[in-house]
């Protein structure tokens, strides 16, 4: 694949006109080829006009519709084979993409710039990252090195293939990552070390933390529905045996409290048998 062919660089930007005075020129003169898309997301600072003295391609959005929904318009306006997502705040360096380009080229259908410890803003994102990581790798089942980077490059045929499951909010690489893995497309990861971003930060670190959060439960019981269905329901079923057996030994008898656990235990397995059912059926309407 030649780096410069059949690519679309799509950047959401939200008042971030001071660093794309820097960021566009170094993207033009790097990747001349590449069709540059400035996804202006309601910003009301000259964002807009900083993108048209340097002839890039502009979305604008009349009001903010976050950053996942910025990424959404600009691929569904991209026709490059390729799509590469950055942020625009100058954090992603021009010449690390050059990096993940190589990557994709040996085969990958998403490849993703990783971020190194030294490249979080800040302790408790660095936590909150390195546990979303985890979680995310024992749900898909497979080592998840930075799960919601915003620096990635990635196949645009398979990436419009879950354009409707993405939020419209910052957890869209969450989703993404999740969604490929599941699916069984190659994901591979690129380190990087990011610059200190320019302007202050949109992300609000308590509520989309637990957006983050939901959006994994979310993709799981999507995907692998018995991952959280089976647990659930193991536990009600411990319980109920366990209430039942101390009732025996105490009482000698079978208590209410530990059919109604058993019971749920029960309907709770089904549930996640129905799911893993409509899963597969989802999957075979995909493929057709």
């Amino acid at each position: 694949m030649n780096k410069n062919s059949s690519i679309s660089i799509i950047i959401p930007a939200k008042n971030e006109a001071t660093s794309l005075i820097k960021l566009l020129p170094k993207l033009k003169e790097s990747f001349p080829n590449c069709k540059i898309i400035i996804v202006n997301d309601g910003s009301t600072d000259n964002t807009l006009q900083v993108c048209n003295e340097h002839n890039v391609t502009v979305i604008t959005n009349i009001y903010n519709l976050g950053n996942g929904g910025a990424i959404k318009a600009g691929a569904r306006a991209a026709e490059s084979e390729v799509l590469v997502f950055m942020d625009a705040d100058g954090q992603h360096k021009p010449e690390d993409l050059t990096r993940l380009l190589d990557k994709y080229a040996e085969g990958y259908a998403m490849v993703v710039g990783a971020r190194n410890l030294l490249s979080h803003a800040g302790k408790r994102r660095l936590l909150g990252n390195v546990f979303y990581n985890w979680l995310a790798s024992k749900v898909v089942g497979h080592k998840i090195h930075d799960l919601t980077s915003g620096f990635r490059v990635v196949s645009a045929s398979y990436f419009r293939e879950f354009l409707h499951l993405l939020p419209n909010g910052f957890s869209y690489p969450t989703t993404i990552t999740m969604a490929f893995f599941r699916n069984g497309y190659t994901v591979g990861y690129v380190p990087i070390n990011t610059e200190k971003r320019i302007g202050k930060s949109h992300l609000k670190i308590t509520k989309d933390g637990l957006r983050f959060f939901l959006i994994i439960f979310k993709i799981t019981t999507l995907y692998a529905p018995l991952k959280i269905f089976f647990p659930i329901s193991a536990l009600f079923s411990l319980a109920g045996l366990t209430n039942y057996a101390y009732t025996y030994f105490t009482a000698d008898r079978f208590t209410n409290m530990s059919a109604l656990l058993l019971i749920i235990s029960i309907i709770v397995f089904i549930m996640g048998l129905l799911s893993e059912q409509i899963t597969v059926l989802m999957y075979k309407n995909n493929t057709n």
